[in-house]
């Protein structure tokens, strides 16, 4: 097993004051994210995701460096056709559809991003109570987990966005993506933690008299951990599609910039009509490829963390 250099651990030693139990945890760590990341790369969907996704966080980052004019009004003529000066032609107010949609994968990548964290933490915290103290608070869970699974909660986002006078504020929508994503996680960690607690070194942790924080804390959360970052993942893709269709429908507050507020605007002043297909493909293309890199990610990191997967 390679590890890092001696160098590198011993500046984090002398800097943070790590014992040496830590330093071996450390450097166990960083091996593994290295193996991980490595298998990731190589993999064959894993390694066309990391390339899709790295395109697209590149280009949210960058956007404000790039001297993309995205929303003053009549720079421009309306409308035109893609040309040199405008690769994707302008919207119906004279803006480069082309910054539109680099500006537009900010919201929609940071929506993304921040509800499937908030849909990652509960659902695993429902998870390890659900799966490590059985009984009535699983069964509980589980009914409540299954009752919040048959709601349509996309008409429900819709119902409530008109209560609000019509339109979501971004944070309302994250909130609310990620209150209503963690059930599958919440599933997948209770299986594992249903598994894991059965094996050797949790028996020998109970019999050393930890408690059930620690014996969570210490053994079965890092041994879940890998399986909840891959779905953490795989949620990325849902909280990016179900922003985009709220935005679609108009139920996103005025002002914010994403690629389903370009769809809406394109839909809104018949673009396929009239014959400007950029308009519609670009944003829509951008939205399928982001939302196939997320996928293929997950995927791929289910594949490689997943023992049962990998054996067949």
């Amino acid at each position: 097993m390679a590890y890092p250099s001696s160098s590198v651990v011993y500046w984090f030693r002398r800097r943070f004051g790590i014992s040496e139990v830590r330093r071996e945890k450390l450097v166990l760590t960083m091996t593994r994210f290295r193996e991980i990341s490595s298998a990731v790369v190589h993999h064959r969907m894993g390694g066309i995701g990391v390339a899709i996704l790295a395109f697209f966080v590149t280009m949210a980052l960058v956007a404000p460096l790039l001297p993309l004019p995205y929303w003053d009004a009549s720079l421009f003529p309306s409308f035109q056709d893609p040309s040199w000066a405008h690769p994707f032609g302008t919207d119906q107010n004279g803006r480069d559809i082309l910054a539109r949609v680099v500006w537009g994968s900010r919201v929609s990548l940071l929506v993304g991003f921040l509800a499937s964290v908030i849909a990652g933490v509960l659902g695993t915290l429902v998870g390890l109570v659900a799966g490590f103290w059985t009984g009535w608070r699983d069964e509980v869970l589980m009914r409540i987990n299954d009752i919040l699974l048959s709601l349509p909660w996309l008409a429900l986002l819709i119902v409530l966005a008109q209560i609000l006078g019509g339109q979501l504020s971004l944070s309302v929508i994250i909130l609310t993506i990620g209150l209503t994503s963690w059930n599958f996680t919440a599933r997948v960690v209770r299986a594992q933690v249903l598994s894991v607690k059965e094996r050797v070194f949790v028996e020998r942790a109970r019999a050393s008299g930890a408690s059930g924080i620690t014996i969570l804390r210490k053994h079965i959360f890092p041994n879940v951990f890998p399986l909840v970052f891959a779905n953490t993942i795989l949620t990325v893709a849902v909280a990016i599609l179900s922003e985009s269709t709220l935005a679609f429908l108009g139920k996103v507050q005025v002002g914010t910039l994403s690629w389903g507020v370009i769809l809406h605007e394109a839909e809104a002043s018949s673009a396929i009509i009239n014959g400007h297909w950029a308009w519609i493909v670009m944003p829509g293309l951008s939205l399928v490829t982001v939302i196939l890199g997320f996928s293929l990610l997950g995927y791929a990191l289910d594949e490689i963390l997943n023992p049962k997967l990998r054996e067949r």
